[in-house]
């Protein structure tokens, strides 16, 4: 079996790129919290600080389940729809009586039964990945309107929620959930060969699989962890607002391709990282914090966001053109 389906001449090019893409999305996030500290005296305080990892931990783990997607050249627009649907499991199961470790993995589970439905349709039924998974965007909404029957679920488990808003040294427990997936993600993706597969079938499928990758595993791999990180910002999302709500998390598949794409993945698929999305989450909410203190009307944050994708992906066609 060749285990160097991704290697060949433009593999250094790209790395070379990667880094230094990355390197100036530092740069640009840096800009940013340098142009913000000086606009408004707000922006360097504790607690914005703290709102600011909040608001972009949640984003950055749904973008880096994301990557692992379009990465392979696919997409997954559900995964709004599974955080909000999860809210709904999770609240049930804790109204329920079930514990917090058993609910929590419950619903985990429900993410990795999504993802392995949206593979299932992709692979056997030969659907493409942007109608399937918005028939599942569509479905889930519905599906947990149903079960709540158009309302709230309350959750009265105080260490539950209590989570959201606790510490450790100083960091919001959420942006170290952030940490607790990207290292394994970074593990997964970039050190083994699971990663090297999955940036083969993106770059193309059939090659892959005659150098001996089974792209049906890999696909399903890549829509399984999309949809249970998916649910797993359920969960966080859940113990943050208290209530499980299937109408929550809307638009939040946006902002994920956004910081994504913004983060350096390729839409044609075969280009992608851990830290990019990470970076690009934090600059979108780098972005609408600093909207919301300087009292800038919402809808340009819409604006700033379609203009940065526009930008991103015309550059990354010039990029591709160049290798």
């Amino acid at each position: 079996m060749a285990t160097n389906t991704t290697e060949g001449p433009v593999v250094a090019p790209r790395r070379k790129m990667n880094i230094l893409f990355s390197l100036t999305l530092i740069l640009l996030l840096l800009a940013l919290w340098g142009l913000l500290g000086i606009s408004t005296d707000k922006f360097w305080t504790p607690l914005n600080i703290t709102n600011l990892a909040r608001q972009g931990s949640m984003t950055a783990i749904l973008a880096l389940g994301q990557t692992f997607v379009i990465i392979t050249g696919g997409i997954d627009l559900s995964v709004g729809a599974i955080a909000g649907f999860c809210t709904v499991i999770v609240a049930w199961l804790l109204q329920a009586g079930v514990p917090v470790w058993g609910a929590v993995l419950i619903t985990l589970l429900f993410g990795v039964l999504i993802g392995a439905f949206h593979a299932f349709g992709i692979v056997r039924m030969g659907l493409p990945p942007f109608i399937i998974t918005l028939a599942t965007l569509t479905s889930l909404r519905g599906v947990g309107l149903l079960i709540t029957n158009g309302s709230s679920i309350n959750i009265d488990n105080d260490t539950f929620t209590n989570f959201s808003v606790s510490d450790f040294l100083g960091i919001p427990s959420l942006f170290w959930m952030v940490i607790l997936v990207a290292v394994p993600g970074y593990i997964f993706l970039h050190l083994s060969r699971w990663g090297r597969y999955l940036f083969a079938v993106g770059s193309n499928a059939e090659a892959a699989r005659l150098s001996g990758v089974n792209v049906t595993r890999m696909i399903y791999l890549a829509y399984i962890l999309s949809a249970t990180c998916a649910a797993f910002v359920g969960v966080l999302l859940a113990s943050r607002i208290g209530i499980g709500n299937a109408t929550q998390a809307d638009g939040w598949e946006l902002q994920a391709i956004a910081s994504s794409v913004i983060g350096g993945t390729s839409l044609f698929g075969a280009v992608g990282s851990v830290y990019g999305p990470l970076i690009g989450a934090f600059i979108l909410a780098t972005i609408n914090n600093g909207a919301n203190l300087l009292n800038f009307n919402s809808f340009w944050q819409r604006v700033i966001t379609g203009v940065l994708i526009i930008v991103i992906v015309y550059f990354d066609q010039l990029r591709r053109r160049r290798l």
